[in-house]
């Protein structure tokens, strides 16, 4: 179970650090809004992983509320990003 562990921590921290790149180098803002939403996924991810590793549901609020947040941040830059038809 630790190496289990171990592998899911570094390919979030991997995935994490390209997000960041992409984050601080995005060509475009939609490009920095979306890359955004991708770290907010794998901080979520990294939480879930957290809990069920430890076996310890008290994390679970935060899961959902972080989910939510990310959810009503991705259609509200749909909904206003340019060029975008209503």
């Amino acid at each position: 179970m630790i190496i289990v562990a171990a592998a899911v921590t570094a390919l979030l921290a991997a995935g994490a650090v390209l997000v960041l790149i992409r984050l601080v180098r995005g060509p475009s803002t939609l490009d920095r809004i979306v890359a955004a939403d991708v770290l907010l996924a794998i901080v979520v991810c990294a939480i879930a992983t957290e809990a069920a590793y430890t076996r310890d549901a008290t994390s679970l609020p935060i899961l959902v509320g972080l989910s939510i947040l990310g959810f009503i941040g991705s259609v509200s830059v749909g909904r206003f990003a340019p060029g975008s038809r209503r």
